[in-house]
């Protein structure tokens, strides 16, 4: 009944991002100048049936293989295939045959705009609990993404398991979404409404942590976050006292990472050469890391930086041999907390 409702809600119910009666699913954060070139390059027909705003981009993603869940009319993955370039890669994966009739609709015409001589992109119909079926390669894809769409799912293990079984080793699932800062009330994932703008389906941000690591992503690391004004009164008394955050996660298919901040003695040096941040690299809220300044680290960001596909950025220091205990305040971050600033020369 939920997979029906937002098939139903998604493909007839909503024409444009015009039609949402809330901003949950809308990232009004600075869009960075190549984002915006990218996006300018994309068929109206295709704008128009995004239901967002905001793109949801990893660093250093030239040449990868991504996978984008809940890809809709196909603005991100063309705003990928753009960025990722002819040598990458972009897959997208809907459940809604109205929105994938746009966006396989307009291959050839954004090829030629970007000057491929082959096709980088393809589609396929079904759902994100089930990526299994799809027929796609284990273990083939550097990067999947996602836009506010986890939340919409009635199975969201199934959904990061399945990710995390097509993503390489060190390859990353990087994705915006929307938490509460208390488990909802079942019922309310049962209204069209609520669950289509994003709300109603919205994970306890603790209840998230857990679910990532079960699923085998081990330490997840949020990137930014903010809070969500609800300001239609039906849908605020629908939703009682909770609050709500839209955030953005990066859990990286790495195993046996620690369950904490462990110190080991470690640091790295960010060398530059990832574009568009050339002089500081942003790992997480946590970690604000200056080109060419040592920085202290945890076991599991050195294993983040040095098993995925920024390591020929680093230089690292240290290894495993010696243990010093915890990074001092090291803990679970809420989205929106006040513990959520930058570091810029430790761990946590």
């Amino acid at each position: 009944m939920t997979i029906e409702s937002v098939k139903e809600y998604y493909g007839q119910t909503l024409k444009g991002s015009g039609d949402l009666k809330t901003d949950a699913c809308c990232d009004p954060s600075a869009m960075p100048e190549h984002v915006k070139g990218a996006l300018s390059l994309i068929h109206d027909e295709v704008l128009t049936r995004y239901y967002g705003c905001g793109l949801v981009i990893p660093e250093k993603i030239e040449g990868m293989r991504v996978l984008d869940l809940g890809c809709g009319a196909g603005r991100d993955v063309y705003a990928l295939a753009h960025l990722v370039g002819p040598e990458g890669f972009v897959a997208g994966v809907d459940m809604t045959p109205e929105q994938l009739a746009v966006a396989k609709a307009h291959v050839g015409w954004h090829m030629e705009r970007f000057g491929h001589a082959r096709p980088n992109v393809e589609f396929h119909e079904g759902y994100i609990e089930r990526l299994g079926e799809l027929g796609l390669e284990p273990g083939s894809f550097d990067i999947i993404v996602s836009n506010c769409v986890v939340n919409l799912s009635s199975d969201k293990r199934a959904v990061l398991e399945g990710a995390r079984a097509l993503l390489k080793p060190g390859g990353e699932f990087y994705f915006a979404d929307v938490y509460a800062d208390r488990r909802l009330d079942p019922k309310l994932a049962q209204d069209p409404v609520l669950l289509g703008e994003c709300l109603g389906g919205a994970l306890y941000w603790n209840d998230f942590q857990n679910l990532a690591k079960q699923a085998g992503f081990g330490d997840p690391r949020l990137v930014t976050s903010r809070p969500l004004e609800v300001q239609e009164p039906a849908i605020r008394r629908a939703l009682g006292a909770a609050r709500f955050f839209s955030a953005t996660y990066r859990l990286f298919n790495i195993e046996r990472l620690e369950p904490a901040c462990e110190d080991h003695g470690q640091a790295v040096i960010y060398r530059g050469g990832i574009s568009h941040s050339e002089d500081v690299f942003l790992l997480d809220g946590h970690h604000r890391i200056e080109k060419g300044r040592i920085f202290p680290v945890c076991g599991n960001t050195f294993r983040m930086l040095k098993e995925s596909r920024f390591a020929p950025h680093f230089d690292f220091i240290g290894d495993f041999s010696q243990h010093f205990g915890i990074f001092p305040g090291c803990g679970t971050q809420m989205p929106f907390s006040e513990e959520g600033g930058e570091s810029s020369g430790a761990c946590c």
